[in-house]
Parts: C-alpha cells; sequence; structure tokens
C-alpha cells in the first residue's frame, strides 16, 4: 500500500513537469503531450482521494477527465495537422494565423 502522501508528491511533480512544459516548450504536439501530463497528474489526484475517502465519486470523475483528454487530443491534433498543411511548421512562435 502506498501513502497517500507520496501518491500527491508524484502527482504534484508530473503536474508541474507539465506547466513547464507548456511554458517552455515552443513545439505544438509537446505542448499537447505537456497538456495531457497535467491531465493525468489530475486523474492520479482524483484517484488518491477517492481511494482515501472510500467514495467512487472521485474514480467517476476521473473517468470524464480520461474522456476530456481523449476529446482534446482527438481536436487537438486535428488543429495541428491543419496548421501543419497551411504554415508547414508546427512551431507555435512562427504560427500568427490570427494577426490579420
Amino acid at each position: 500500500m502506498v501513502p497517500m502522501n507520496a501518491v500527491l508528491l508524484l502527482s504534484f511533480l508530473l503536474f508541474a513537469l507539465g506547466v513547464a512544459g507548456v511554458l517552455i516548450r515552443r513545439n505544438a504536439l509537446i505542448i499537447l503531450m505537456c497538456a495531457e501530463l497535467m491531465l493525468n497528474a489530475a486523474n492520479l489526484n482524483l484517484i488518491a482521494f477517492a481511494r482515501h475517502s472510500g467514495t467512487p465519486a472521485g474514480q467517476a470523475f476521473a473517468l470524464l477527465v480520461m474522456g476530456l483528454a481523449a476529446a482534446e487530443v482527438a481536436i487537438g491534433l486535428a488543429i495541428v495537422v491543419a496548421l501543419y498543411r497551411k504554415k508547414d511548421t508546427v512551431q507555435v512562435d512562427d504560427i500568427n494565423l490570427l494577426k490579420g
């Protein structure tokens, strides 16, 4: 049995790594993967607290977050593919489509 403090520390480290990746990296695919990492850290928290409290509500929310993550991947990858076809790059700094 893993103590809850260890699980929460792991979740915090995963979330911090995801935030750092989103803020530092400029590749759109890496940014999407870091966003997925943050969602997985939130899932880990939900499961840990559900296990600690003994109620299945956290597990239900974790399933909801997994569905959200799947939708985010589908839509995000579609946007990245469309941008790559239009601009031939996935670097966020080079994409300025909304500047008119």
